[in-house]
C-alpha cells in the first residue's frame, strides 16, 4: 500500500527537498505551504505523487480543510514551516517574538494536533519536526528561533509520551549550517561560507537533501522503534567546541 505524507512549509528549501525524496521514494505528498502559487509550482515540477495544499498552519480551520482536501489520515507529517526574524532581542518587537512562535511552535502544534485526531483511530502514525542546532547553541542575533526550536523538540517528546502506546510516534531533526531555504542569502557571503564550512568536522556545508535523507531513514521500516529524539544531522559541528577552540 502506498504510503502517504504532508509536508509543511514545502514550497521551496528543506520542505521541497523533503517532498521531492518522499515522492521518489512512493509516497503520495500533500506540499503544505502559505503560499499557494509557490507550492502549486512546486506540486507540477516534482509531478506524479505530489498534491498541492494551501494553508497557514497557525490557522486551525484551515490546517483541517488542507487535510481533509489530501483525504485519509497521512501516515507521516512533516512539521518543516518555519520563519526567523534577526536582530538583537531586547531591540525586537513583540510582534516579531510572536510571530516566530506562532509559526515554529503553534503551527507545528497546531498541525501535529490535527495528524494525531486522525491518525489514532487507526492505530499508526509518525510525526517528524524540524528543529535546529541553536536549540542548543543559540546564536547572537536570532530573536525568538532558538526558543522556539527547543520548545518544539519538548513538544515531541510529549506527544511520544503521550500516544505511544496509540502507535503513534513522534521524532524531530535538528539541522545544522544547511545552504538552502533561509539560510540561502546568508551563504551567498564567501566569508560566511569559508567560516562555518571550516568550523564543521566534515568540512562542508550541509545540503536541503541532508535532512531529506533522514526523514526517510527516520520514516523507514527499520526505525519503527524510535520515537522521542532529536536527530543532530549537522556534520558534527555541535559536537566541536573544543576542536574549533582548542588549548594552544
Amino acid at each position: 500500500m502506498t504510503r502517504t505524507a504532508i509536508v509543511t512549509g514545502a514550497a521551496n528549501g528543506i520542505g521541497t527537498a523533503i517532498a521531492s525524496a518522499l515522492v521518489r521514494k512512493g509516497y503520495r505528498v500533500g506540499l503544505l505551504d502559505l503560499d499557494a502559487q509557490a507550492v502549486e509550482a512546486r506540486t507540477a515540477e516534482i509531478g506524479e505523487g505530489a498534491v498541492a495544499l494551501a494553508a497557514d498552519v497557525s490557522d486551525p480551520a484551515a490546517v483541517a480543510r488542507a487535510f481533509d482536501g489530501f483525504g485519509d489520515a497521512p501516515d507521516l507529517v512533516v512539521n518543516n514551516a518555519g520563519i526567523v526574524r534577526f536582530g538583537p532581542l531586547a531591540e525586537q518587537e513583540v510582534t516579531d517574538f510572536e510571530a516566530v512562535l506562532r509559526i515554529n511552535l503553534l503551527g507545528a502544534y497546531i498541525v501535529t494536533r490535527e495528524a494525531v485526531r486522525r491518525m489514532v483511530g487507526r492505530g499508526s502514525g509518525h510525526v517528524i519536526s524540524i528543529t535546529s542546532t541553536n536549540a542548543y547553541n543559540p546564536g547572537p542575533g536570532s530573536g525568538a528561533y532558538p526558543a522556539s526550536k527547543i520548545a518544539l523538540l519538548q513538544l515531541m517528546k510529549q506527544f511520544a509520551l503521550e500516544y505511544g502506546e496509540a502507535g503513534l510516534r513522534f521524532n524531530s531533526i535538528a539541522p545544522g549550517f544547511i545552504d538552502g531555504g533561509m539560510s540561502t542569502p546568508i551563504y551567498a557571503d564567501p566569508k560566511v561560507r569559508a567560516a562555518r564550512s571550516g568550523g564543521v568536522p566534515l568540512k562542508r556545508l550541509g545540503v536541503p537533501e541532508d535532512i531529506a535523507h533522514a526523514v526517510l531513514m527516520l520514516d523507514a521500516e527499520g526505525s519503527s522503534y524510535i520515537t522521542g529524539i532529536d536527530l543532530l544531522v549537522d556534520g558534527g559541528v555541535t559536537h566541536a567546541v573544543l576542536k574549533n577552540l582548542p588549548r594552544d
